[in-house]
């Protein structure tokens, strides 16, 4: 089994554990242990403090992932790749603070009428985004090494754990609301100190760079890279947290709260995705740089079938389910269904993409990428600004699926444009088709009062419907050809 896929496997196997913890976390713990104020309060935190760490960054994450093939060699440190890249979130670090002293007034009279209690928090946003964005250093140079299993667990798995053993402390009253949060934002501080330690220990980073051997590998080309990449990095990231920073400035905390619970549950349809991405990119990386284009086409075609395959049957899950869930969650949540249904809807174009984003994100014309991307994130601040006054949580819910539809639609058009490749055929169509029949085919199963024995009849009929259709389609072929070689 190649490297791709046995780490495809881990990465899928701790993202679905970490889904898993996050729906305990936010779906049972969280709304019995926390007032939907404090949970708003750790949701725009987080929010925001992710932003932030974007422009820290300043697309060093790219950086990494395109250029690391060119500098990799383990007897000298690669040249001191990790100490190049490290100068990205030094000079962010540095924009970013000036930032936010300057406009702090500005900032703090934005959450003064709906949010107050944001206020008492706002000086952990810097150490907080200083954490996130080192994480992403760090990580990125250890999947670029084809290394992503243990950041991969640090992220979905020790993140959740710690979390929630958090909130029980909190809740049973051995802290107080200030180092609660205080402890919220160390948690990630760990999770740093963790990825530094494994980092030593399978590699040999160099600090120092080896400006030679850079300058002769073009570094006035990797540094505008950087920077231009840094605006998509912002951009996918404001696709991400806007909405919740934005519902902070106009409604309550405790409505944030409610929406960060609910706005949690399609992200199962992206987990596949999320998984796959940490070891695709590398894979990209190393095809482009190459020049082996019928890899990369592969790469890409697999990838638009299976996730279209997967996210779909995700997709019917999620949603043939959610009612009864929402009602298992508690009664200020019962009604939230539809937000459910408006982002899961992105969430199945954004799969549909397959590795498009990868792709774009290094080939050549980066620029075009990065200018689409400052243009779509405008957008969506503005959907946002315009939407949630009128509709409240349903016009965030509305503006995050609008972004995210579009924004791969745009990633979609531009793979074709410059490398020609089209992965979409009749075999995807039948697979929409079979999905809106599924959803279809569960308003007419039969009710059962029982919320929990009801999600695990829909879940049953719907799983084994979609299996059958997939079968006598022929949409997949392969997978059933593999299931006959493991029978005995």
């Amino acid at each position: 089994m190649g490297v791709v896929k046995r780490q495809g496997i881990k990465n899928t196997i701790s993202s679905y554990v970490g889904i898993l913890l996050g729906f305990v976390s936010l779906l049972i713990i969280q709304p019995k242990f926390l007032k939907p104020e404090e949970i708003g309060l750790a949701r725009v935190l987080f929010a925001f403090a992710t932003l932030i760490s974007s422009f820290i960054s300043l697309g060093v994450a790219n950086v990494t992932l395109k250029y690391f093939p060119y500098f990799k060699n383990e007897r000298n440190g690669h040249h001191g790749f990790l100490g190049l890249v490290f100068l990205f979130p030094l000079i962010g670090l540095l924009l970013s603070t000036i930032c936010l002293v300057v406009f702090k007034e500005f900032i703090i009279a934005q959450y003064r009428i709906q949010s107050p209690l944001f206020i008492d928090y706002y000086s952990l946003i810097l150490p907080f985004s200083v954490f996130l964005s080192c994480n992403t250093v760090i990580s990125t140079y250890l999947i670029a090494q084809f290394k992503s299993t243990v950041p991969s667990y640090l992220s979905d798995v020790y993140v959740r754990v710690a979390y929630i053993i958090l909130i029980v402390c909190y809740h049973f009253k051995f802290m107080s609301l200030p180092l609660f949060i205080t402890v919220y934002v160390g948690i990630y501080a760990i999770q740093l100190l963790a990825m530094i330690l494994y980092m030593y220990r399978v590699d040999n980073p160099v600090l120092v760079p080896d400006w030679q051997y850079a300058k002769s590998k073009n570094l006035k080309e990797m540094l505008l890279f950087g920077f231009m990449l840094s605006f998509t990095a912002i951009a996918v990231l404001g696709l991400k947290t806007l909405d919740s920073v934005l519902l902070g400035k106009f409604l309550p905390l405790s409505v944030v709260g409610v929406y960060a619970i609910v706005s949690f549950i399609p992200t199962v349809i992206e987990a596949p995705y999320n998984a796959l991405d940490r070891v695709v990119t590398a894979k990209v990386s190393h095809a482009l740089a190459e020049n082996n284009i019928e890899d990369l086409r592969k790469t890409y075609y697999q990838s638009v079938k299976y996730l279209t395959l997967i996210g779909g049957l995700l997709f019917v899950l999620v949603n043939t389910n959610i009612d009864d869930l929402l009602s298992i969650i508690g009664k200020d949540y019962a009604n939230a269904g539809k937000i459910v249904w408006i982002i899961s809807i992105g969430s199945l174009m954004n799969m549909m993409g397959g590795a498009n984003n990868s792709i774009i994100m290094y080939a050549s014309r980066y620029w075009v990428a990065a200018s689409i991307s400052v243009v779509l994130v405008v957008i969506t601040f503005g959907l946002n600004m315009l939407l949630i006054p009128r509709w409240g949580v349903d016009g965030a819910a509305f503006s995050t699926a609008i972004s995210w539809g579009g924004y791969s639609a745009i990633r979609v058009y531009m793979v074709w444009k410059k490398f020609g490749f089209q992965p979409y055929n009749i075999g995807i169509l039948k697979n929409l088709v079979l999905v809106v029949f599924c959803v279809l085919a569960s308003f007419i199963l039969p009710q059962v009062n029982n919320h929990l024995l009801s999600i695990f009849l829909k879940t049953a009929l719907c799983a084994t419907f979609y299996a059958i259709g997939i079968f006598y389609t022929q949409t997949a072929p392969e997978l059933f050809e593999r299931l006959k070689q493991l029978r005995p």
